[in-house]
Formats: C-alpha cells, sequence, structure tokens
C-alpha cells in the first residue's frame, strides 16, 4: 500500500500549481493533506476511485486536513476529543481493520515563540491520543509535524536553533514519541541521507536547498517489519513543501 502526505500550503492555490496531475502520478491508495487553508464548498475536488475526508478549522483560511483514500474507512474521527485542541481542523483519523490512519498538522511555535507552551500541550495530548489508538492497533501518522528532529533534518542547524521548530523543547517530544513505540520511517531506513521537505519562500532556499525536513510518516514499531520503503518528494512543486511517502506491506 502507498502513502502520501503532502502540506499543499492552501490546496486552491496547489490546485493552479498542478495538484491534480502530481495527485494522480503518484497514484497512492491514500493521500493526506495538510494546511488545505479552506471551507467546506470553497472547491469542488474529487478524484475516481477516491473518497474523500476533510476536517475545517473555524478561522477561514487556516490550517485543515484532508484524506483522499480508494479503501473505504471502518470509523472517520476529527480532531482528538479535546476542545481546546479541536477548533483548527489539524488531525483526521481513518481506522481500518488491522491499522488506523491519522494525519496531523502540527501547531507551529511561531515567531518568538509565542505559542511554544500551547505546541508543548498539543504534543502531550496528540502523543496520549496516538497511545490510546496504538493500544488497539498500531498506527501510520503523518504529517507536517513542525519540527526538524535532529541536526541532519535542517540545514542551518547553529543558526536556527532557538527558532519555532527546531528548539529544544519541540524536539525532545519527538524523541519522547519515537523513544516510546513509534519509528521515523524515512530516518529509520536512510539514517545518513540528507534531504528536506520544506524550503522557505524567502531567500531562493528552494534553489539553494537550504531546507528542512518537518514531514514525516511515523508508524507503530510493529509495523516496522512492514516498511518498505519511505521517499520524499523534492521533484514535485506546487507549495512549499514537498509530498513525503511511505510504502507498506499492508
Amino acid at each position: 500500500m502507498k502513502f502520501i502526505s503532502w502540506n499543499v500550503n492552501g490546496l486552491r492555490a496547489c490546485v493552479g500549481k498542478n495538484f491534480k496531475e502530481s495527485f494522480e502520478q503518484l497514484d497512492a491508495d491514500f493521500f493526506c493533506l495538510q494546511e488545505t487553508k479552506m471551507q467546506e464548498g470553497q472547491l469542488s475536488i474529487a478524484f475516481d476511485g477516491y473518497e474523500s475526508y476533510w476536517n475545517y478549522a473555524e478561522k477561514k483560511g487556516y490550517s485543515g486536513t484532508a484524506i483522499f483514500t480508494k479503501h473505504k474507512p471502518m470509523s472517520v474521527a476529527l480532531g482528538i476529543g479535546i476542545e481546546e485542541h479541536d477548533k483548527e481542523g489539524r488531525v483526521i483519523t481513518l481506522e481500518y481493520p488491522n491499522f488506523y490512519l491519522v494525519t496531523v498538522y502540527t501547531p507551529n511555535s511561531q515567531d518568538q515563540l509565542r505559542r511554544l507552551a500551547y505546541r508543548m500541550k498539543w504534543e502531550d495530548d496528540f502523543q496520549a491520543y496516538l497511545h490510546k489508538l496504538d493500544e488497539s492497533k498500531p498506527v501510520i501518522v503523518c504529517g507536517d509535524m513542525n519540527v526538524a528532529h535532529e541536526e541532519i533534518d535542517i540545514k542551518n542547524p547553529k543558526t536556527n536553533h532557538k527558532n519555532a521548530g527546531f528548539t529544544d523543547e519541540e524536539r525532545q517530544k519527538m524523541t519522547q514519541l519515537l523513544a516510546n513505540g513509534f519509528t521515523d520511517t524515512f530516518r529509520s531506513l536512510y539514517p545518513e541521507q540528507v534531504t528536506y521537505s520544506w524550503w522557505s519562500y524567502r531567500f531562493h532556499a528552494r534553489e539553494k536547498n537550504a531546507g528542512w525536513r518537518i514531514d514525516y510518516f511515523l508508524v507503530s514499531d510493529r509495523l516496522k517489519p512492514e516498511v518498505k520503503d519511505a521517499k520524499i518528494h523534492t521533484e514535485i512543486m506546487g507549495s512549499d513543501h514537498c509530498p513525503v511517502e511511505l510504502d507498506l506491506d499492508l
């Protein structure tokens, strides 16, 4: 089975930048989107053979997630069941007989780390949510997790050390999740490969490959033997992020 995750940085804008062609070319079983930045009814988009599920933020033009899938789920959950976190359309969970698929758009800690305290609360609550799911069946969780975990995951670690997405606090939360039952699929397969998934629109960052790896597929450790490959599609344009892929033997 092929899974794709992509922060499209505004789906309506991305549709004008060959989104449909990229979607069809990737031909995934599951195609997860983050930062759709739209409300229900603002865009009519469908693909033959796929069902789609959407979680919209209350605030217009902000956040939001979606999943297109060829496989009808047993159940669909929007959010994580905590009102404080569930107004920004950040999480969708699809349940299948043998696994849960979760897509997430993790809150950014923002300039001057204005939202870091909230981010820490989010991390604790979201990780608790994943562990609860994992008690009943294995979990595949993907999305823009807004953290470059290790120095290999960011072009300029020293100058970014205390910036949002590369603070010690955010990195430690990812370390904590990976120490408690989850595997970073790309890094487990390619421990020394330097590949990024996001580049600032400023300073010609993508041309210079001055990027960050902040888009992930994590799986419950017991799914690790089923992981066939993990890819980062740096060749695909349309957003400041590129799609990431997981191939699983399920």
